[in-house]
Parts: structure tokens; C-alpha cells; sequence
């Protein structure tokens, strides 16, 4: 069977695009599959480098890694697809002063994503952020698990995955728990009554966080006599643990303790209380009512309507 070597040629110079004029340009089917092998080799060769500088990083090193080769894929596809339309005898210069008012509102649209992208970057060279960081923002604690170009995913108390956008981590505070190391202070806060004995106090405190095994025996925990409440001598005991994330469980046992041994020694952990008085400025004379009421009922009953 004899090859139509016309109608192949025809194929591949058909007119995709085509326009007249002074900056005249034109995209046909040949110019459309050099440009789809083009971006396909480039990302062929990418994924490659990207191997070859990955292949002897910990995970850690990896993602970070990953995540600033993002934006430089995207660095290089934008010159190629440009050298490609500078091949095509394509008039850069008319293509974007026609589309200037069309970058202007997509500017405006993609300006936080932009934001987040320079914030990603900051974020991965500074090391503000790394992963398995316990944070804290808006009052929701988090693990650190990924840290993207756009934005860093965190897995919460509750097992619900937390997405920030990275620019604020820039504009807003954002508490790191384990930025200068793994353990931090924790502190569980109870009341007892008072006339209590309150250096029994202090040893019992000090026995319910020794006998939790997660909380670390250097530094010691330490008990501290906060304040002469309104219905209590309140209490605060000091412990330090190696991983806060998992804190409220902790705390949970050290309460269950301390609610085990204060019962044990009558010790009573008090409520609040109020007294409530009652006072009469004008004094009611119950004796001079009854009189009246009496006078009353020995009095004829009168009705001129009967």
C-alpha cells in the first residue's frame, strides 16, 4: 500500500493558529508535536536530575529538596515554552503588550499564591520549620508531617490534617514547641482546701508525676505554690516530657493520680462557693397586717348593687 506522502505532508502543516499583519505569526500541527516532545524530554530530564541529587538524602533533606525543585520546574518550563515561541519566529513582544491587562488580573488573583511560594522557600532555607515540629496556631496544635511550596501539612491532636498556607508563617505567630529541642515543660494545675497541710501537699504532687513513666526524671519535676485563690490554695506541678504532642494523655494520668492519693489522705480539692445575704432596708410590721386583716373579716360585707 503506497503512502499518501501529501496528505502526511498536509497533516503536519495544517494551520492551528494563524494570523496576519505586521507581527504575523502561525502554529501548525508539526510545531505543536515539536513542542509536546520538547516538554516532554525536559521533564523526562528533570525527574532525572532530581533523582540523582535525592538518591543519598534522609527524608527530611529529601522533601526539602523536592519542594524547591518545584519551583525551579516551573523556572524552566516558562524559558523553554519561551525559546520554543522564539523558534516559531513568534513576536514576544506583542504577545505580552496584548496580554498585559490579562497578567495584570491574574497578578492580582495569584498574589497570595505567590506569597505562599516565597514563604515556602524562606521557610525551607532558614529552617523556621522542619519536619516532625510540633506547632501551635490559633489555638490548634499540630506534627509537622510536610512542608510544601504553597503550603505545610500538620496532623492534629484529633488525627485531622491541619493545611497553613506558608505566608503565615511570615504575618502571624505561630508557637514552635520543639524548635530548640524535643522536650518541653508541661504543668498540671490543682487546688486544695484551705487548712490543708501544704507540704503533704507538695510531696503527694511530687509522687503522682514520678510514678508516670513518660515524664523524664532530668530535670526533675518541681512543684510551685502559685497563688491564695478564693476558694483554694492553688497548685501547679512541673514536669517535663519528650514528646508534647502526646501531652493530654499525660496529664490525664497525672490527674487521675492525684485524684487517687488526695483521697487517700483527705485531702479535698474544693469548688467554688458563694454566700448569699439578704437584706430588708424598710422592715414589714407582720403584727399591724394581722390586726388589719382580722378587722377586716369581722366587718359587714356592704354592696349596693345586692
Amino acid at each position: 500500500m503506497d503512502l499518501d506522502w501529501q496528505k502526511i505532508e498536509d497533516f503536519f502543516t495544517y494551520p492551528i493558529i494563524e494570523s496576519s499583519g505586521k507581527d504575523s505569526f502561525h502554529l501548525d500541527t508539526w510545531m505543536l508535536i515539536l513542542t509536546a516532545i520538547g516538554i516532554i524530554a525536559v521533564s523526562l530530564s528533570l525527574r532525572a536530575i532530581r533523582k540523582v541529587f535525592t538518591r543519598k538524602m534522609n527524608s527530611t533533606d529529601k522533601l526539602k529538596f523536592e519542594s524547591i525543585f518545584k519551583f525551579f520546574n516551573y523556572l524552566v518550563y516558562l524559558i523553554v515554552l519561551l525559546i520554543i515561541l522564539h523558534s516559531y519566529s513568534v513576536k514576544l513582544t506583542a504577545v505580552l503588550t496584548a496580554s498585559a491587562a490579562i497578567f495584570v488580573g491574574i497578578g492580582f488573583a495569584l498574589q497570595d499564591f505567590f506569597k505562599d511560594i516565597i514563604a515556602g522557600i524562606t521557610i525551607l532555607i532558614d529552617k523556621s520549620l522542619l519536619i516532625d515540629d510540633v506547632i501551635e496556631t490559633h489555638g490548634t496544635i499540630g506534627r509537622v508531617f510536610e512542608i510544601r511550596l504553597r503550603s505545610t501539612r500538620a496532623i492534629t491532636r484529633d488525627d485531622k490534617v491541619l493545611i497553613i498556607p506558608n505566608h503565615l508563617f511570615l504575618t502571624e505567630t505561630i508557637f514552635n514547641y520543639t524548635q530548640n529541642h524535643t522536650k518541653t515543660r508541661e504543668v498540671v494545675e490543682v487546688g486544695v482546701a484551705y487548712g490543708s497541710d501544704v507540704r503533704l501537699v507538695e510531696q503527694l504532687l511530687l509522687q503522682c508525676a514520678k510514678s508516670e513513666k513518660t515524664i523524664l526524671k532530668s530535670p526533675e519535676p518541681f512543684v510551685m505554690f502559685n497563688n491564695f485563690g478564693e476558694s483554694s490554695l492553688d497548685f501547679g506541678i512541673y514536669y517535663y516530657v519528650r514528646d508534647s504532642f502526646t501531652d493530654p494523655r499525660v496529664k490525664s494520668n497525672v490527674r487521675f493520680e492525684i485524684e487517687k492519693v488526695f483521697r487517700e489522705h483527705n485531702i479535698s480539692i474544693p469548688f467554688p462557693q458563694r454566700d448569699v445575704h439578704f437584706y430588708q432596708s424598710n422592715p414589714i410590721n407582720l403584727k399591724s397586717i394581722d390586726n388589719k386583716d382580722s378587722s377586716n373579716k369581722d366587718s359587714p360585707l356592704k354592696d349596693e348593687n345586692l
